[in-house]
């Protein structure tokens, strides 16, 4: 049975985990027949497996910007793949430097993938990724068409939004972004808009907690992300069927909950709300 649901695997904003948090940025899409991986966070093996997904059957990985909670286990992910039988290439697109990633990561894993060559009998594990630079525009991505818009991410310059269509359904993925008038237009009429979010009311917290001795996370968060009020204001502005807020900051504080969340966010948004966990799962 083909599923036409997304299913949020990690959905904690930033790098760093510790006991109970949620695990950083990685999201599946099944519609029209195909599996594919939008971004590779820490703890993204597990996920799919917890999802009902062998390792094996993505159709397809799309890595929307080089922080490392969007793709830190893209190479254990693909590792382990091939531990339990790819045989296969799976196409990978991300921006300018992820192929470098990948030839950086065989090297650090040579002395086990050769061993397993020579022992195992195992195909070839490097042309298995087959990695391709996303930029903007539209392409096709087996049964589905893919629009690329670039976001503001900033220092980042190569950090982007999805809008994933099939036959019958859209989606839109705002990737870690500022909030933007582009961002209307572009997800203008989707069944799902899953837009990052941050609650500037933990924004205090968050930076006493991590105690860097300056401001400068303060500034990229506020210059680089979006507030929920301000996703639900894009949502109802593009007129979309629902709303998920993913990528939150900060979500592993227990004085901020999921009630904390609705009441920001429904300050500009009526209709359906998802407020993100790990392995929620929205059908389309």
């Amino acid at each position: 049975m083909h599923h036409t649901q997304v299913t949020l695997l990690g959905t904690k904003g930033g790098p760093a985990i510790r006991p109970g948090t949620r695990m950083p940025t990685s999201l599946l899409i099944q519609m029209d027949g195909m599996t594919v991986l939008v971004d590779a966070g820490l703890g993204v093996s597990r996920a799919l497996c917890d999802a009902g997904v062998a390792l094996t059957d993505l159709d397809a990985i799309l890595i929307t910007h080089l922080h490392s909670d969007h793709y830190l286990e893209l190479g254990p992910l693909l590792h382990t793949a091939w531990t339990a039988g790819l045989n296969t290439p799976i196409s990978i697109y991300g921006p300018e430097g992820l192929a470098q990633y990948w030839d950086g990561f065989l090297q650090s894993m040579s002395f086990d993938v050769e061993l397993r060559l020579r022992d195992e009998g195992r195909p070839a594990l490097a042309p298995l990724a087959q990695i391709h630079v996303l930029n903007t525009g539209d392409m096709a991505l087996g049964s589905l068409q893919v629009k690329v818009m670039r976001n503001t991410h900033p220092p980042i310059i190569d950090s982007f939004a999805l809008r994933i269509e099939g036959q019958t359904h859209s989606v839109v993925l705002s990737g870690d972004t500022a909030p933007m008038g582009e961002m209307v237009s572009f997800a203008q009429g989707a069944d799902l808009l899953i837009h990052e979010a941050m609650l500037s009311a933990g924004i205090d917290a968050l930076c006493a907690r991590v105690g860097n001795g300056d401001d400068r996370l303060r500034l990229h968060l506020e210059r680089s992300h979006t507030p929920a009020a301000e996703a639900g204001r894009i949502a109802k502005d593009a007129g979309v069927a629902r709303l998920a807020l993913n990528h939150l900051v900060p979500c592993d504080d227990p004085d901020f909950t999921e009630a904390h969340w609705q009441e920001e966010t429904r300050r500009t948004w009526d209709g359906p709300l998802f407020i993100g966990t790990d392995g929620m799962a929205i059908s389309l």
